[in-house]
């Protein structure tokens, strides 16, 4: 066979991003990346308030409530993760992964039977917090313990790659589907977004800033936004179906008028929570899913921020964190737990900065609009199909960062191929199953008479990583595991699994204030 010229080696880290994890932009670049950031994370901390609040019996008040609620904690789960946790520029936020675990909890009879809707809420909110203060014990646990660490060792280049794939191929439903709900919004959005970022990141109007390169999801959802407000004003939906008002109108859902000037969340501002052991178990399942998608995406993070993958403690330490920020979103009541922000990470690739400042100037705006509540109304009230179209590049990038990994692997191994191939297959279909099954008969496949017991298995197995973290690790730890080590790519993995591994850990993970002199790496 003819000598091949390699052109692209096999590379720890991107080339062509600009801030690593511990560089920073000039100041003014660093605030309006921060907004970005921002604005970013408000499609979940929105969509699933406005989704889940009116089958609790609530109102548009209390809607915005929850909503600034889940800002103001948000921005502080995020502040503690990036101090104190992985140090990784994460943004901690609401998680999808716990709505069928707390649809359990609102269907439940004893709070069905309230006639009262305002009633109905509170007791529904209380019952939701204790379960997340039941369930945050579990992160909690693993993490703080290094049990998390210890399983890490069974990770490896090939195992983790279909992980982070379906970190963000697993969202795809979240991306043109809701686009395609409102396409007059959603489709300029995502062609705006590629235009600037891909063909126009190089002119540069404002002398060395690349301000297309660095923030076109800022410049792309303002221009869209204010094209959305004119077709509402101008009355273009006022006769269109509901389902096409909600996704299209800038005005929806009363939120401005809703919302208090003033507003400081505190813990058991809605009383104080209630517990059951069903409830709890229940929600202990989206816990779990929650911890695969966070091994995932602080893996993803840290390529994206020029930074060695997490060593065991570290991300060990992350996800004791993490379950810390659940215990916080089940004292001060923001209805949904914690994970990691997929859409955030993404952002680090697609403006080529993975800057640890950015993502805490991010969390200071969470707080401070979460205060102002008419200021954060008004964020809150983009559109949802905008936010689609800016998921359709950012979780496309996440899956491709996935996909990366594998160059570490031998890619001409038939085992390697298969362990791959089937992980990021059924981490597809089987979430897929789960999901046709119970948006078609209103129940998931799993019918016991424990309900409890139908939403931990029905919510296990609608997550693709998790369902692909169970094939992968599962297979790629059995099957010729001796013969196939430097295949699976243990020779370049194996000198991150422990802090003193790689000298760049302690330039990246080491936690500030000196207080690695009071919790040494183990």
């Amino acid at each position: 066979m003819a000598d091949i010229n390699i052109s692209h080696p096999p590379m720890e880290q991107l080339q062509d991003l600009e801030y690593c994890i511990d560089s920073n932009p000039p100041w003014p670049e660093t605030i309006l990346l921060g907004f970005q950031n921002y604005l970013l994370m408000l499609g979940t901390t929105v969509m699933i308030p406005t989704m889940l609040v009116p089958l609790m019996g609530g109102t548009n008040g209390e809607k915005i409530r929850v909503i600034q609620t889940l800002q103001f904690v948000s921005g502080l789960n995020t502040l503690l993760q990036a101090l104190f946790g992985t140090r990784l520029p994460t943004v901690i936020g609401g998680s999808f992964a716990y709505v069928i675990p707390i649809l359990y909890i609102i269907d439940d009879s004893s709070l069905q039977k309230i006639t009262d809707p305002h009633d109905r809420f509170i007791h529904s909110m209380r019952a939701i917090q204790g379960a997340l203060i039941i369930a945050s014990s579990i992160q909690i646990i693993l993490g703080f313990s290094q049990l998390w660490g210890i399983f890490s060792r069974f990770f490896s280049p090939l195992g983790m790659a279909p992980v982070i794939g379906l970190v963000g191929l697993g969202l795809f439903q979240r991306g043109f589907p809701s686009v395609g709900d409102c396409v007059e919004i959603g489709l300029p959005m995502l062609i705006l977004l590629i235009g600037l970022s891909q063909y126009a990141k190089n002119y540069r109007p404002f002398k060395d800033i690349p301000i297309f390169e660095r923030f076109p999801v800022v410049i792309s959802m303002l221009a869209i936004w204010v094209f959305a407000t004119i077709l509402t004003g101008a009355g273009a939906y006022n006769h269109r179906p509901a389902r096409t008002q909600i996704s299209c109108r800038t005005d929806r859902a009363n939120l401005i008028s809703s919302a208090p000037w003033f507003k400081f969340p505190y813990p058991l501002e809605w009383g104080p929570p209630t517990f059951n052991a069903g409830h709890a178990v229940a929600m202990m399942a989206a816990v779990l899913v929650s911890l695969a998608e966070s091994t995932g995406g602080y893996v993803a993070a840290s390529r994206l921020a020029i930074a060695t993958p997490p060593p065991a403690n570290v991300l060990s330490r992350g996800i004791g964190w993490q379950g810390v920020a659940i215990l916080l979103d089940g004292l001060y009541g923001t209805l949904t737990g914690s994970t990691v922000s997929v859409e955030n990470i993404g952002l680090l690739g697609f403006t080529r900065v993975g800057s640890r400042r950015v993502v805490q100037i991010s969390a200071a705006f969470m707080i401070f609009f979460s205060l102002l509540g008419k200021f954060g109304a008004v964020f809150a009230s983009i559109p949802f199909p905008i936010f689609a179209a800016l998921y359709c590049v950012l979780f496309g990038l996440i899956t491709s960062v996935g996909i990366s990994f594998l160059q570490f692997t031998n890619m001409n191994s038939i085992r390697n191929l298969t362990i791959v191939g089937l992980s990021l297959f059924l981490g597809i279909s089987v979430p897929q199953y789960f999901d046709n099954t119970l948006a078609t008969s209103g129940r998931g496949p799993v019918r016991s008479d424990a309900g409890w017991f139908n939403a931990f298995l029905n919510t296990i197995f609608m997550s693709p990583p998790l369902v692909g973290m169970l094939v992968s690790v599962l297979l790629d730890n059995t099957v010729d595991v001796v013969k196939a080590k430097r295949d699976r790519g243990m020779p370049w993995w194996v000198k991150f699994r422990t802090f003193r591994g790689d000298s760049r850990n302690e330039e990246f993970y080491t936690l500030p204030f000196n207080l690695n002199r009071f919790f040494p790496p183990t």
